[in-house]
């Protein structure tokens, strides 16, 4: 019978479908004490006692109950972020009042800063600030064998990367098969944008590209098809971006064997504004599916991006993105950040809809949070800028911008998601933001020929009447959405009836729901019933890593109810 560990490392995180990468680096460098060590994760879903529960039938094993307090130390290390420390914090407390004699470390964003102020920091044993690799080990080995540490408190060492034992044997066959694969072939970034963790980095750090690639070839031959990269600034660095993608390309079926990218897909997070030809030689050679780049605008506004110390030439990101979405087949993701300092509703809409001309297939709207340790606090004073208290610690109002605007765009950006981001309604979007047909007949009384509206306002006005009609952010069902949108297009736009109907029949043909929306009953063909007993399939959307990482940085784009993260338990 195998004993049970005396360490435990654990996490919440959102979602089943992405396995935390900062744990398998915290297990990966355990040395000697791996043996001793096991990763549990669970979802935030689940209910505190249950986590609780399971922890602890992972450190007793079948110990009967008067020996669980007398067989040794036992340690549990918890990965710490924006979007968990409200359900961790109820973890901890249940998990402490059971088992006082249970060592709790704490590692992560949310408690690397500010630990003066929070309860989870006060219940906790010791609290690793910063990179967690070494250190995390380092402090178990006192714990179980001394001597103990003095400090609550444990500034994490920043290794050189070489010294870093990498986590991708951690990963199991099941994760390949079922989750994403997140990556890394650097840390760090050069640049200073204030509301990022990241801006307390002095510059990148790259791991030794052979050895990154070997790791990565065998996470290939074991299946793995789905990788994500958390780099920063994937192309900051143009030689190494290069073989990273040849490696892919290298992997890819050759040409007129039937099959265009076998499954592979990958994800980078890339520069906005460095785009070399040598690099473009590449990714224009790409096949479409396979390519994915996350691109960070947050702000197209000169005055904002002087302000919060952000480098971005706007010119060459647009000519960029122009180049990526004409001549490759990569899918674009870029994100804007609503809240900066300085920044109003107007000119906000601006680059909207600047970036919206450009068509990438996804915009996400991000509200600006105050991350712990950002250096964003610095502009409070001036612009006025009042925080949430409770994670996520998002901008409620500023000098700029009212609460009730910031209200305003917050449902705008979920509004966003379900319409434009989900692709379920490439038809009939057109016809909301500008009110004109298939044909480009404008079906607004009166309106000039050629006029159009700004996209963000002809959203802005739908997404406050759809919240007057049902003051819900969420549930709304794609039925729902398709009724809606005829709803509002026929009445308040005016659109002609025939066109409006065609437009919606298609999306939603094309989108493979099989429901009955009013509008679409009598247009819809004849089906065939339901298959009984048909497997169900869950799909699940992306983002972000786990905890105790040296990666110690939050998404600003982060939304708890919708995407992100990492866990084993559903």
């Amino acid at each position: 019978m195998t004993p049970p560990p005396d360490i435990i490392l654990t996490t919440l995180n959102a979602k089943y479908i992405h396995p935390s990468l900062g744990l398998r680096y915290l297990l990966a460098n355990m040395g000697d004490l791996k043996p001793q060590t096991a990763i549990r994760e669970f979802t935030i879903a689940r209910k505190p006692q249950e986590v609780v529960d399971a922890l602890l039938a992972t450190l007793d094993g079948e110990a009967p109950v008067s020996a669980r307090e007398s067989s040794g130390p036992r340690i549990i290390g918890f990965g710490v972020y924006i979007w968990n420390v409200c359900q961790t914090l109820a973890v901890i407390r249940l998990l402490k009042a059971a088992r006082p004699d249970i060592a709790v470390i704490l590692g992560g964003p949310e408690v690397s800063y500010e630990t003066d102020e929070q309860e989870i920091v006060r219940l906790a044993d010791h609290v690793i600030t910063g990179w967690g690799d070494l250190s995390f080990a380092r402090l178990c080995t006192a714990l179980l064998q001394g001597p103990q540490p003095l400090m609550k408190i444990i500034a994490g060492e920043q290794p050189d990367l070489d010294r870093i034992a990498l986590p991708y044997a951690e990963y199991s066959d099941a994760d390949l098969i079922n989750r994403v694969v997140y990556v890394e072939a650097s840390r760090g970034c050069p640049f200073k944008c204030e509301f990022c963790l990241s801006a307390l980095d002095k510059t990148a750090w790259a791991f030794d590209l052979d050895r990154f690639l070997g790791e990565m070839d065998r996470l290939y031959q074991r299946g793995a098809r789905n990788f994500k990269f958390v780099d920063r600034t994937f192309n900051l660095k143009i030689d190494i971006a290069g073989r990273i993608l040849q490696f892919f390309l290298d992997r890819l079926p050759a040409p007129g064997s039937g099959s265009s990218s076998s499954g592979l897909f990958v994800h980078f997070e890339a520069v906005p504004d460095h785009l070399p030809d040598p690099l473009k030689a590449l990714i224009a050679r790409f096949p479409p599916g396979v390519l994915q780049f996350e691109v960070g605008i947050q702000t197209f506004t000169v005055e904002v991006q002087q302000r919060i110390s952000r480098k971005q030439d706007n010119d060459k990101t647009d000519a960029n993105l122009r180049w990526l979405l004409g001549r490759s087949k990569a899918n674009l993701h870029t994100d804007l950040l609503f809240g900066l300092p300085g920044e109003s509703l107007e000119s906000f809409a601006a680059g909207f809809d600047r970036l919206y001309a450009l068509g990438p297939q996804e915009i996400q709207l991000g509200i600006l949070k105050r991350l712990r340790g950002t250096p964003i606090v610095r502009h409070v004073a001036e612009y006025r800028m009042v925080f949430d208290s409770a994670p996520p610690y998002a901008l409620k109002e500023s000098s700029t911008v009212d609460a009730s605007t910031m209200q305003r765009v917050s449902r705008f950006a979920r509004y966003w998601d379900l319409i434009a981001n989900s692709g379920r309604f490439r038809k009939t979007l057109p016809l909301l933001l500008n009110g004109r047909g298939p044909d480009g007949e404008n079906g607004s009384a009166g309106a000039e020929p050629d006029a159009m509206e700004s996209p963000f306002h002809a959203f802005l006005r739908f997404s406050d009447w759809l919240w007057q009609r049902t003051e819900k952010t969420s549930g709304l069902s794609p039925e729902y959405l398709v009724d809606v949108l005829f709803d509002y297009l026929s009445s308040r736009c005016a659109l002609p009836v025939s066109k409006l109907n065609a437009a919606l029949l298609a999306d939603y043909l094309a989108s493979g729901a099989r429901g009955s929306p009013r509008t679409l009953r009598d247009q819809l063909p004849k089906r065939d019933p339901p298959l009984q007993n048909r497997p169900r399939v869950v799909y699940a959307s992306t983002h972000l890593l786990g905890p105790l990482s040296s990666r110690m940085e939050d998404a600003q784009n982060f939304d708890g109810a919708t995407t992100d993260a990492i866990g084993q338990d559903v």
